[in-house]
């Protein structure tokens, strides 16, 4: 299994970034360039990921204000969870963890893990970003 993971620090009381990550609606504003086609309701997204694959994800599990998992709701290249974490800083911030498990062999990995993180660093970056204020 390969774990990848990023940390970012928000600005905002846990409940808020709890809130903002829990409704997948929200989670387009985190997405980079490169993904397209998106559809989502609270529960459920799909989107295409440019020149990879189409990906259909749903809430497997929530815990209030302390975690969500994210798993596909339709057949994937390879089995993948998306998770957020959230803890409070004590400071009126929030620490939020993005923790992306995929089941990658290693031709698959040579060529995802990359670009994997790349998009766990740039939704951490944006949920900074988007709650800033």
């Amino acid at each position: 299994m390969t774990v990848i993971e990023s940390t970012a620090t928000v600005n905002k009381p846990l409940a808020e970034v709890y809130t903002f990550l829990a409704d997948l609606n929200n989670h387009q504003r985190l997405m980079p360039e490169n993904i397209y086609n998106w559809s989502s309701t609270k529960d459920e997204a799909s989107f295409t990921i440019q020149n990879m694959a189409k990906l259909a994800i749903r809430i497997s599990s929530r815990v209030e204000n302390q975690e969500l998992i994210a798993v596909p709701s339709e057949k994937a290249p390879f089995d993948i969870e998306l998770k957020w974490t959230v803890t409070d800083n004590g400071n009126g911030t929030t620490t939020a963890k993005h923790i992306i498990s995929a089941d990658l062999n290693m031709m698959m990995k040579m060529l995802a893990a990359g670009p994997l993180q790349k998009l766990a660093d740039h939704q951490t970056e944006r949920l900074e970003d988007i709650l800033k204020y």
